[in-house]
């Protein structure tokens, strides 16, 4: 075992390979790469693979020893600076690693089928696997300044990744304000770091918590100077994490392809903030006030991000508001203390989420086949409705997501999430209220876009149809081939429509859209236009089930939503005996050592499901008011947003109307905080960048250019006074030292 810790150093390089390779192969051989470029998926899932192999072979050795493994070689070293780098293999390593490598496995299988008809597939598989070299870098990584270079690597891949599609102004101008966003954090971050080294001399793990604990027992530090060091290192984990009030550029990193969000924006990048106080939890928990920050940021998290998704129309962005809810959880609970719980329920919460991203995937796959490419109508779930019959298995796969993040047992989410309510009473009442609260906003807002998305009638603005099949026809391909087989359905009354303000439809005529489809008429892959004709029926094709290459992750993803929770139960009760089957505090045995915690006391069943009882209930009373206002007898297009379904399911009352639409405002408007910035900030730094460029040109160059001016009209006046007569001159300058000594006299005499 000993000389497997020895060659751990290899695990976040062995993904390395695959964006060299690449990027050889299109400068040397562009031509067969992208000939050949389908044969690259297998090679990244592959070593991919191994990667996880070796991280769970490595965490079951975490879990029978209980013992923290660190490797360090000497960088650069003079008298006053020592850098070394090296690896740390602890349970939150093994955590990560495990996370980074199952979730990436999936993404990369689904992705090969997402992303097939995409002319960056190659490009695409290059990113990731950075992405997935970056992030196991990181969290191996066993000092500060190692963190901090993957760290940097990170940000570098996800600003990729999100402006992946860059000719898209919406994706160019995402990533760039994730990127700007990002910076804000990353510069605490590092400012930070450097005072930790002022203070401590050390940027290793080990030596920093000892020195640093020291320190402070002893009063031998400035506790003013290092409380704003544990700050500004929390805002490295508020910009990567997406927290309040840095979490603006979340949402809008849902222009990245579709298996981007599932990884980077629920399982991984954005959990790397949580990492990083996790690995600083020693730290901080001896700096008075900084746990209560933490903690209060991420109760603000968790019930900021709740309101936020309530009257999302984009199904990323709600869900993407979800997940910035949920870290907030996580923040709440490392604040507290609950090491146990933020770590746990960061596992369950990576599953599920990158189990609802990937289905929301093959929903957005699946509404492509009817509304053409387009991200205002494919991701917008005003626009869906009734999609069971059509996508069955992403339906049952989207529904056990949701109830998992719903908290409703036996599902993952349920065994976290309750852990962390019930050690938010013994901390405050008040953070627990909003916590519990929450839960039910939570588990109204998920089933809303479950409602909406896959029960009532089929929507897709259209107000009959029928399912009968036109002959296949012959069209002209976007993608320059013709005679593809298509296929299209026929609707006798095809017309479009929406709601304005007043709840009136406005009828219009969609355009004719019909999409390729492989030889057994269920893959379709690429848009094609037909050529129109003059008639009274349209073409047109209903929503499709994804293949299996796309299907076959969220089956895995669903066992994970299903099981991950058991390694969380802290006993089984027989014959008056509780049996500790807590695998997850046997993992973390090392680490609560570390924070000198004892592992949770085992429970009866009594006790646990009465705790239990009143978060349940409370996610249920959710779903209830989902249902309530979003149930399937209603037509989809009723509900064009919460607002319009409260206001009809209640009597007219105007005080009523006006709260509910204060509460769709809120939400729709993502809580004003980005035109707050637009105004404060970006409009700040503009009138300050004028006011500077105003003093530089008038003041600064006017001083300068007025000098020049003066002595242009100098020269030129003296000019003219020259005659070129010596005599003229001698008198001159005779009358100039005779002016000279008059003044003389006058101020001396």
């Amino acid at each position: 075992m000993e000389y497997t810790y020895q060659y751990s150093w290899i695990i976040p390089f062995i993904s390395l390979p695959i964006p060299i390779l690449i990027g050889v192969g299109l400068l040397l051989f562009p031509t067969a790469t992208k000939n050949l470029r389908r044969m690259w998926s297998f090679p990244s899932v592959l070593l991919l693979s191994i990667v996880m192999i070796f991280s769970v072979y490595l965490s079951i050795d975490q879990i029978n020893s209980s013992y923290i493994y660190q490797y360090v070689w000497s960088w650069t070293i003079n008298n006053d600076l020592s850098l070394e780098l090296g690896y740390l293999i602890d349970p939150l390593t093994c955590i990560m690693a495990i996370l980074i490598t199952t979730v990436g496995i999936m993404v990369l299988i689904y992705s090969d089928n997402y992303m097939s008809h995409d002319q960056g597939y190659l490009r695409f598989f290059a990113y990731m696997s950075l992405f997935n070299t970056s992030m196991l870098g990181l969290v191996t990584s066993s000092n500060l300044i190692q963190i901090y270079i993957f760290w940097e690597l990170v940000g570098m891949c996800s600003y990729l990744l999100i402006g992946f599609w860059f000719t898209r102004p919406t994706a160019s101008n995402a990533c760039q304000k994730a990127f700007v966003t990002n910076r804000v954090g990353d510069f605490g971050l590092l400012l930070g770091i450097l005072g930790l080294y002022w203070t401590t001399g050390s940027f290793e793990f080990r030596d920093l918590f000892k020195i640093f604990n020291n320190l402070i027992y002893n009063n031998e530090v400035n506790l003013l100077f290092v409380t704003l060091c544990a700050v500004l290192l929390f805002a490295g984990a508020v910009a990567k994490s997406a927290q309040f009030p840095l979490h603006v550029w979340l949402p809008d990193a849902m222009e990245g392809p579709t298996p981007i969000s599932a990884l980077i924006h629920a399982a991984t990048m954005v959990a790397a903030g949580i990492f990083l106080v996790a690995r600083l939890l020693p730290l901080f928990i001896v700096i008075p006030y900084i746990m209560n920050l933490i903690a209060l940021i991420g109760i603000i998290t968790v019930l900021f991000g709740a309101t936020l998704a309530l009257a999302q129309k984009d199904i990323k962005r709600g869900l993407a508001y979800s997940t910035m809810s949920q870290l907030g959880y996580m923040m709440l609970a490392l604040g507290m203390g609950s090491y146990r719980a933020a770590l746990f329920h960061l596992i369950t919460h990576a599953y599920s989420k990158a189990l609802l991203f990937l289905g929301s995937g093959s929903i957005i796959h699946s509404m492509e086949s009817v509304v053409g490419y387009s991200p205002d109508k494919s991701q917008n779930m005003v626009l869906m409705g009734g999609l069971t019959k059509h996508v069955p298995i992403t339906k049952n796969a989207f529904l056990l997501g949701t109830l998992s993040l719903c908290g409703i047992p036996p599902l993952a989410c349920f065994w976290s999430k309750d852990e962390i309510l019930n050690d938010s009473w013994l901390y405050s009442p008040i953070f627990a209220i909003i916590a519990c609260s929450t839960a039910g906003l939570t588990a109204f807002y998920m089933f809303r876009i479950y409602l909406l998305t896959f029960e009532g009638h089929l929507n897709l603005y259209f107000k009959n149809y029928s399912g009968k099949t036109n002959k296949s026809l012959y069209s002209i391909s976007l993608w320059g081939k013709e005679g593809s087989k298509i296929i299209t359905n026929n609707f006798p009354f095809l017309s479009l429509f929406t709601m304005n303000n007043n709840n009136e439809r406005s009828s219009f005529f969609c355009k004719k859209t019909t999409y390729q489809i492989d030889s057994n008429g269920t893959k379709m892959m690429r848009p094609f236009v037909t050529i129109p004709h003059f008639g009274t029926k349209n073409t047109f094709s209903y929503p499709y089930e994804s293949d299996n290459t796309m299907l076959f992750p969220m089956f895995v993803l669903s066992l994970f939503t299903l099981f991950v929770g058991v390694i969380g139960i802290p006993f089984i009760k027989f014959n008056q005996e509780a049996i500790d089957l807590n695998i997850l505090d046997k993992w973390l045995t090392p680490s609560i050592n570390l924070l000198h915690e004892s592992s949770k006391e085992s429970e009866n069943w009594y006790e646990f499901g009465k705790n239990a009882t009143f978060s349940v209930s409370i996610a249920f009373f959710g779903i209830f008011i989902a249902f309530f206002f979003y149930k399937p007898a209603y037509s989809s297009l009723q509900n064009l947003n919460f607002r319009n379904s409260f206001v009809k399911s209640f009597p007219k009352n105007f005080f009523f109307e006006k709260i509910i639409n204060i509460i769709y405002n809120w939400s729709y408007n993502r809580g004003y905080i980005d035109a707050f910035y637009r105004i404060s900030l970006i409009g700040g730094i503009r009138f300050l960048a004028e006011l500077t460029y105003f003093f530089d040109r008038r003041i600064i160059d006017g001083l300068t250019n007025a000098v020049g001016i003066l002595n242009f009209f100098v020269a030129e006046s003296i000019k003219y006074v020259g005659g070129g007569r010596i005599s003229s001159y001698i008198l001159l300058y005779s009358a100039y030292v005779f002016i000279f000594l008059l003044l003389i006299s006058f101020v001396f005499f």
